[in-house]
């Protein structure tokens, strides 16, 4: 089967360069299933009923969560009605789950969202959290599993690798928006401390650098705001499992002036 993965969207300019790319890029690849981390799809902060639906029309199959999951309070209901995840190692109390399990190309799939712990708000201790669900889906015969890790630290992101490689087909990290250079496969699971975001690449980290900047310059917070007009980006990956293995997979990068950039993964031996 092939998963392709799209890392944080941000705003209407992540939901417009999707529109605009994903069909085709889902036929030029023959792309089995997709999977998007909507947590700030909806001008920066969580996830409308309305973007949710915007989102799923353009050919996301599952879209995942982290720290923002709970800004727009109209997400709720959603858990109900739509094929949408908040991180697993939320408290059982909270609405929603982590953990889905679909039928992908004749096979069984699980994709699995996490949130870290630096920086983050209190949960349950994701790598206890991963090591029990990976068991019991192994339990149930399920070995194709994705695990979108939310989190600011990388330590956490490859700490998680190190826990789960060779158990799990993919573990791919959110939340920074920032790309990094190291999509690989070791022990037939792959893995990249952070896809990237899509949306606005021109600025801060999606969003309009003039509040960022009177932040760092003198202490004083303030609103992030989604820029009207940017140049945007569309990251993602494209993953090939077999049998609970990661046998193959490359980095795309779509630019709204139609370049494209193309990574293969880097394979260790």
């Amino acid at each position: 089967m092939k998963v392709l993965f799209i890392g944080d969207i941000v705003g209407r300019p992540g939901r417009d360069i999707i529109k605009k790319y994903l069909d085709n890029i889902r036929e030029e690849y023959n792309v089995d299933f997709v999977v998007a981390n909507y947590e700030n799809a909806s001008h920066g902060f969580g996830l409308t009923p309305k973007n949710a639906n915007e989102l799923f029309s353009y050919g996301i199959d599952v879209m995942t969560g982290g720290n923002h999951t709970w800004d727009k309070k109209e997400i709720i209901p959603l858990f109900e009605t739509h094929e949408i995840l908040r991180p697993h190692n939320y408290p059982l109390e909270v609405a929603g789950v982590g953990c889905k399990v679909y039928e992908v190309s004749n096979e069984k799939f699980a994709v699995i969202n996490l949130m870290g712990h630096y920086g983050m708000p209190y949960v349950d201790n994701a790598f206890r959290c991963a090591k029990k669900t990976v068991e019991e889906l192994h339990d149930k015969g399920i070995f194709n599993i994705l695990i979108d890790f939310h989190a600011e630290a990388s330590s956490e992101k490859r700490a998680m690798m190190m826990l789960l490689q060779g158990k799990v087909s993919a573990i791919v990290g959110t939340h920074t928006h920032v790309a990094t250079d190291d999509f690989q496969i070791a022990h037939n699971t792959a893995y990249v401390s952070d896809v990237g975001l899509t949306g606005c690449r021109d600025n801060v980290i999606g969003m309009d650098a003039k509040v960022p900047l009177k932040q760092f310059l003198t202490g004083v917070k303030g609103h992030y705001d989604i820029p009207k007009n940017c140049k945007a980006i569309l990251q993602l990956l494209i993953m090939e499992f077999k049998e609970g293995k990661c046998i193959d997979g490359i980095k795309l990068k779509y630019f709204d002036d139609d370049r494209v950039l193309k990574t293969n993964v880097w394979k260790e031996a």
